[in-house]
């Protein structure tokens, strides 16, 4: 029996073997599991949503940092994973890692800016900080701890995670902005009455005109007046970005914080691109936002 063909026979034993090790040991593959729900006593009614566990969730018992995904204006707790492809981005960032493994989080928000509405008929800040984050990251293995929770959106969702991080710096190591929703005193002026109630019915109330919209409620809950006000080192405790198109009507308010970070000192990162007030933009921008995420919670 000659060397060579020896070779050819142990060559061929090996390929077998290691057919039959990856065929007994499958890779992990990461999920989406929507439809949930947390029972909430200040909404008085369940709240959905959907969550993300990455790749190796299901076969370690390691705890894992999360990121709070809110969605914007009149979608729910299934448009990032629908509309916004998160899961193909999340394996795509942590299988090259670019990622780190983390569990993203997205409930479903109504209409409510994610804030205590001016009348408190709709508590959702109170409920997000109350309730739900206490059953997310008691059901599931989350590093529950600030320097592994961050919080990221766009739209609505963009102000709702500016709004928190300000609001709660105590809680979050970073927040990442898409598009954010913040519109300044000249903006909300100049909106016209249906487009008004369309949008901040629900937080600041229906029917407001003129200067009677800039309520006190709408100042206390202001990104841009918050940023202004609010001392210097808490609002240097999170990390932000900031991502806005050079054709997003809320581009104006994106970069007015943008340059109030900048003349307070503080640290943030900011990007215009090209594009408008949609899911191509948002699609292609949310995998550099988790990265950017991702190197914070990395560096704790």
């Amino acid at each position: 029996m000659s060397l060579h063909f020896l070779r050819r026979v142990l060559s061929r034993l090996s390929l077998g073997f290691l057919a039959l090790a990856a065929f007994a040991a499958p890779t992990a593959s990461a999920r989406v599991v929507e439809g949930l729900t947390v029972e909430s006593k200040i909404l008085g009614h369940p709240v959905r949503y959907s969550v993300y566990l990455p790749p190796d969730y299901d076969t370690s018992e390691r705890s894992y940092p999360v990121v709070y995904l809110l969605h914007g204006f009149s979608d729910d707790e299934t448009a990032w994973v629908q509309l916004g492809e998160i899961q193909q981005v999340a394996d795509h960032g942590i299988a090259r890692g670019e990622l780190a493994p983390m569990i993203l989080v997205m409930p479903d928000g109504g209409r409510s800016w994610y804030i205590n509405s001016f009348d408190g008929s709709v508590r959702y800040e109170d409920f997000f900080f109350g309730e739900f984050i206490p059953a997310v990251e008691g059901r599931f293995r989350i590093r529950a701890n600030r320097y592994n929770r961050a919080m990221a959106g766009l739209s609505m969702g963009g102000y709702g995670s500016l709004y928190y991080c300000m609001k709660h710096p105590d809680m979050f190591v970073s927040c990442a902005a898409l598009s954010a929703g913040i519109e300044d005193e000249d903006m909300l002026l100049g909106k016209d009455q249906k487009g008004w109630d369309n949008l901040f019915a629900v937080p600041y109330g229906a029917g407001l005109a003129g200067r009677d919209r800039l309520t006190r409620h709408v100042k206390e809950t202001s990104v841009l007046d918050i940023a202004r006000s609010l001392d210097k080192e808490a609002l240097s405790s999170v990390h932000y970005y900031l991502d806005f198109g050079d054709k997003d009507y809320l581009g104006k308010g994106n970069a007015e914080l943008h340059i109030i970070f900048l003349e307070r000192g503080i640290a943030h990162e900011a990007r215009m691109r090209d594009g408008g007030h949609n899911w191509t933009y948002w699609r292609t921008g949310i995998g550099d936002a988790l990265a950017f995420i991702s190197g914070d919670f990395h560096r704790r």
